[in-house]
């Protein structure tokens, strides 16, 4: 408990602070100026700022210029690969100290227990995490998750969380689906927020006018300004496969600027360790030509007033002393961080005596939430009989999480359709892992014969591998396992060897797996430095590249075409999803 008597007696200048933080230029978030002076810092909070305060502490920054702590308004943890800790020594050091993450990735596959795992990994560290509760698990009953969530289960955590996260089940929003309500009301005084891609006119008012506030789902500038004209907060995505950030950029002015934040969603590795994520995304926001004060409001301010976290975003007295440290205005790169008061990270890594701890070794990660794949594979899992060789294909698109339908006639070979390479038109298959559709006697990590559990087929275009299979369990959002491939024979290699991972993903080229990346926890995260994990996906993505793999992350792309809440045609395990109509249709037309 902060001593409000000794943060006081600091804030007039009658005791020593713990820190202060002599010649700052201060980026002030309420005003937009920036203020020289000094920052005094006690008990992880900012007593005062101004000249002449004393310090057991005292660090010149020569004129530095100080930011608050970003804050990423939606971050998916587990997108990055990589457990908490991990997680947290690739973002800090880049000036990020606070985080609203959404588990609902581990929680389509271990439920409560997957929800929990995250709170009690993220407990200690020098990132700020508040974690909500995810709202839709499963996403929708079009395909078959690891577990479900009800409204029940989501009321009785209310007090482990900070609020409600994205609901995806917009139909059911505004429909009124009883079930969809209920867990609405659980959190009616927490921040709940939106998932609506595509949603305008009078959908749009019902679904605002549930409960939802906020969306990150925008594409287009008519799209976000409607939505913000309806009172949601706008958060802008910049991911590693949804990237939103400059076609929304133009929607930035001095009407709106007040209603929008930043956020992150989905980032792997390479993303997070070289180019950056929030602090990316405040650099391309001055680099357009927003105002350098203005575009870290964004990643600040706005977002802790979203959220209620009234504790931070700004750097003013009584606040947490989450600061970003950097030299140039007009391009910031962090060259120091401090958390509470603390310093954490310096010159891009993390601060001796702060480094976060490694993740823990997977005997002590929960039964619970250990990778299971518990899939039936034989020679004709990946069969497609021709019953007609017209079909329904999954058009992918480079950078978007939408999709295109198209139709296509496909070759046969033996009663079956065939991929068309020339064509780029591969085929798709979903496995149900979490042996709840037949699976049942084959355990975590085995693989049975006979094929009893649910896969759906289809034909996807985009990905351009004129050979060979790749396949994963990161599948938003029931994460079972996915399959791309030019002929049956790679697609089912690829298909054992991420099952014999206990989760993971791998690329097939031939008789040969060429490049794998186990995921234990979860099928979703590695026990690995983050390091090692980033070695390991960019050898991924060699690979595929050297088997004509087209799009600049296939994996990311892929695991996201089996994601049936974003527009407009999917694949699960149940089968084919035309999201507009929100029900299974047919492959042949």
């Amino acid at each position: 408990m902060i001593e409000r008597s000794r943060l006081l007696s600091v804030a007039r200048g009658d005791t020593p602070a713990d820190l202060v933080l002599r010649h700052a230029r201060t980026l002030n978030v309420f005003t937009g100026e920036i203020e020289s002076g000094d920052i005094a810092i006690v008990d992880g909070l900012i007593a005062g700022i101004g000249d002449g305060y004393q310090g057991k502490e005292v660090v010149d920054l020569g004129g530095a210029y100080v930011a608050p702590g970003l804050i990423d308004a939606h971050v998916h943890i587990e997108s990055s690969l990589c457990t908490p800790p991990q997680f947290a020594t690739a973002v800090v050091p880049r000036g990020v100290t606070t985080v609203v993450t959404d588990p609902h990735e581990i929680a389509n596959v271990a439920g409560v227990a997957g929800v929990q795992y995250m709170i009690d990994a993220s407990r200690d560290l020098p990132l700020s995490v508040k974690v909500m509760a995810p709202s839709c698990v499963p996403a929708t009953p079009l395909g078959t998750a690891g577990a479900g969530l009800s409204a029940a289960d989501l009321g009785a955590m209310v007090d482990r969380v900070h609020g409600l996260a994205e609901v995806m089940n917009f139909p059911g929003v505004i429909f009124g689906d009883a079930e969809v309500l209920a867990k609405i009301d659980a959190y009616r005084d927490c921040p709940i927020d939106g998932h609506c891609p595509g949603v305008t006119g009078k959908a749009l008012n019902a679904y605002v006018a549930a409960g939802v506030g906020s969306d990150h789902e925008s594409i287009t500038l008519a799209e976000a300004k409607e939505k913000l004209s309806r009172g949601l907060y706008l958060l802008i995505r910049e991911a590693t496969n949804a990237r939103n950030l400059h076609a929304l950029l133009p929607l930035i002015t001095p009407h709106t600027n007040r209603r929008i934040c930043f956020c992150t969603d989905d980032r792997v590795p390479a993303d997070l360790l070289s180019t950056g994520g929030i602090d990316h995304m405040v650099r391309e926001a001055i680099a357009f030509g927003i105002e350098p004060v203005e575009a870290f409001r964004l990643a600040t301010l706005n977002t802790a007033e979203w959220f209620g976290l009234s504790d931070r975003g700004a750097i003013a007295p009584g606040r947490r002393a989450d600061l970003m440290i950097f030299d140039d205005l007009r391009a910031p790169m962090a060259k120091a961080v401090y958390a509470a008061g603390k310093l954490v990270a310096e010159l891009g890594s993390m601060a001796r005596g702060a480094v976060t701890a490694a993740a823990p070794p997977l005997n002590a990660v929960p039964e619970a939430v250990r990778g299971r794949v518990a899939i039936t594979l034989d020679d004709r899992t990946f069969r497609i009989a021709a019953e007609s060789v017209k079909v329904r294909v999954i058009g992918s698109i480079e950078g978007q999480l939408v999709t295109e339908p198209r139709v296509a006639t496909m070759p046969v070979r033996d009663g079956a359709l065939q991929s068309d390479v020339a064509a780029d038109i591969l085929k798709m298959g979903v496995l149900e892992r979490h042996g709840r559709t037949g699976n049942g006697g084959a355990g975590a990590g085995a693989i049975g014969i006979g094929g009893k559990g649910n896969v759906g087929l289809g034909f996807i275009s985009g990905f351009g591998l004129k050979r060979g299979a790749i396949a994963g369990t990161v599948a938003h959002d029931h994460h079972n396992l996915v399959v791309i491939g030019v002929d049956d024979a790679a697609m089912v290699l690829a298909a054992r060897r991420v099952a014999e991972l206990g989760g993971g993903l791998c690329v097939v080229d031939g008789d040969r797996v060429v490049a794998e990346l186990a995921l234990p926890v979860a099928g979703l995260m590695s026990d690995q430095p983050i390091e090692t994990v980033r070695a390991g996906y960019d050898g991924l993505l060699k690979a595929a590249a050297a088997l004509g793999a087209t799009a600049a992350d296939p994996f990311m792309a892929m695991s996201f075409m089996a994601l049936e809440v974003i527009p407009s045609l999917k694949l699960t395990d149940r089968g084919l999803v035309d999201v507009t109509k929100f029900e299974i249709v047919s492959l042949y037309v």
